[in-house]
């Protein structure tokens, strides 16, 4: 009886450790999936945003206005926040994956696009 119980205890100790392990990985999974998921969204967003801009002659009031948009474009659309301001816009990126990314980008991707104020840099 007490060999049983020691090869449990051992097992569930195996058990325990694996789990923690798999959660440090996964957590590590879910940044690394939320910035990947987090940037193509806003990236799209922009697009959509960009495009609208040069199909009507100015920037959407809302997400809302955003014509011939797809059901992976929803997705994206979803995932972040935009406000229309006086010659632009402003747009958050609030969702990734399952979490909120961090989004770093380099200088040059910021020129010649509408995008005042974002909380990705």
């Amino acid at each position: 009886m007490k060999k049983m119980m020691k090869t449990y205890q051992f097992l569930m100790l195996f058990i325990l450790s694996f789990c923690l392990n798999a959660c440090g990985d996964f957590t590590h999974f879910q940044q690394h999936a939320d910035e990947q998921f987090g940037d193509q969204h806003f990236k799209t967003a922009i697009a959509l945003i960009e495009l609208h801009k040069v199909r009507f002659g100015e920037y959407p009031a809302s997400l809302d206005d955003l014509k011939y948009t797809g059901d992976w474009d929803l997705l994206a659309l979803n995932s972040v926040s935009y406000h229309k301001v006086d010659n632009g816009y402003h747009l958050d990126i609030l969702k990734g994956w399952v979490g909120q990314p961090k989004l770093n980008y380099p200088q040059e991707f910021w020129q010649g696009i509408g995008l005042k104020q974002s909380n990705a840099k």
